[in-house]
């Protein structure tokens, strides 16, 4: 049996997002497509929940990177931490994409329909405000990715079939 190589995180590819994104547009227009008449009208802040996610991304940037670039003054950020703060980037943005998936599903089954169906009209607004605030996530959480990238290593080699 092979010796386990040490495994390597890399960062987050455009690609992941876009298929968890197409992937849940796909399923939440089939489902509402189903079932939009036995739903409940959507909040109008139902999506504006992800912000706050975003805003704390924001936040935990701007606090680490400067301990990432090892900046006079702060103190070096330790492993575990750096760990969690990637972890914490790449879900993020993994969930915004997911998200921004799912009120384009719905905005693709509702705009047709917005004629003629009152409800229809309200729930657009609300999937804009969804749509937007995903948008936000997945900014936050890539920069946050960005702003823990180790300043002494390269940026990972690119594989011809990755992308």
């Amino acid at each position: 049996m092979a010796p386990r190589q040490a495994e390597h995180l890399s960062f987050t590819k455009p690609r992941q997002l876009i298929t968890g994104g197409v992937a849940a547009a796909v399923v939440v227009f089939l489902l509402v497509r189903v079932s939009y008449g036995d739903l409940p009208q959507l909040p109008l802040l139902a999506g504006a929940t992800l912000l706050l996610i975003a805003v704390v991304d924001l936040v935990l940037a701007l606090l680490v990177r400067p301990r990432v670039k090892r900046k006079p003054g702060t103190e070096p950020l330790d492993g575990p931490t750096a760990a969690r703060a990637v972890a914490l980037a790449k879900a993020s943005s993994m969930a915004g994409a997911i998200m921004a998936g799912v009120w384009i599903g719905l905005g693709a089954y509702l705009l047709p329909i917005a004629g003629t169906v009152l409800a229809a009209q309200s729930d657009i607004t609300a999937s804009v405000i969804g749509l937007v605030s995903a948008a936000a996530l997945i900014a936050a959480g890539l920069w946050l990715e960005h702003c823990l990238r180790n300043p002494d290593e390269p940026d990972e080699p690119r594989d011809e079939d990755e992308s």
